[in-house]
């Protein structure tokens, strides 16, 4: 069975650092998987089928975690005692913000634009664009454990959260303009 207190880079047998091989994550995801799928614990007793149930939720959790950039790095941080969940993440980043907002109104006039699917096809580009900078910039503070990089780490997940959000929206945009074809 797993140790339960390990965390999600040992739970994987992964070094604790943003980059990892998101193959090598499935692959022992899935080897993990093997090992606590609750079907395997069928007529144990109640407190293995409980422990497997555990074992199975904890996996999934920390798969979830760790391929996913932005949820990586509110967990790296985490585990050095930042909260980094976003609810609380602001910016004074005044240039990243006059960003976001030309972002927002290019989203809002899409469907005026001539081929709104193109539009909304380099939209998502540019989005996607900035989203990677975050990611790259991420993987650089994250090495670090200076106070001052972990408070530019924080900013940068306010800003993914924010890239992530507009991203989805665009998405949404964008199949609903492809529904209409």
């Amino acid at each position: 069975m797993l140790n339960l207190s390990n965390n999600y880079f040992e739970l994987f047998g992964l070094p604790g650092q943003f980059h990892i091989d998101l193959s090598e994550l499935s692959e022992r995801y899935r080897d993990l998987q093997k090992v606590v799928h609750p079907d395997r614990y069928a007529s144990a007793s109640d407190q293995e089928k409980r422990m497997a149930m555990q074992g199975a939720t904890l996996v999934n959790e920390a798969y979830q975690s760790l391929k996913d950039p932005l949820k990586r790095a509110q967990y790296m941080l985490q585990i050095r005692g930042v909260n980094a969940d976003g609810e609380n993440l602001t910016t004074s980043d005044t240039v990243f913000l006059m960003q976001q907002l030309e972002l927002r109104e290019a989203l809002a006039e899409i469907r005026e634009q001539d081929d709104p699917l193109e539009a909304v096809g380099e939209l998502l580009t540019d989005i996607t664009r900035a989203i990677n900078s975050q990611i790259a910039r991420l993987a650089v503070l994250l090495e670090s454990d200076a106070q001052s990089d972990v408070d530019q780490a924080l900013e940068c997940i306010y800003k993914m959260q924010f890239l992530n959000k507009l991203h989805a929206e665009a998405e949404s945009v964008e199949a609903d303009l492809e529904d209409m074809l």
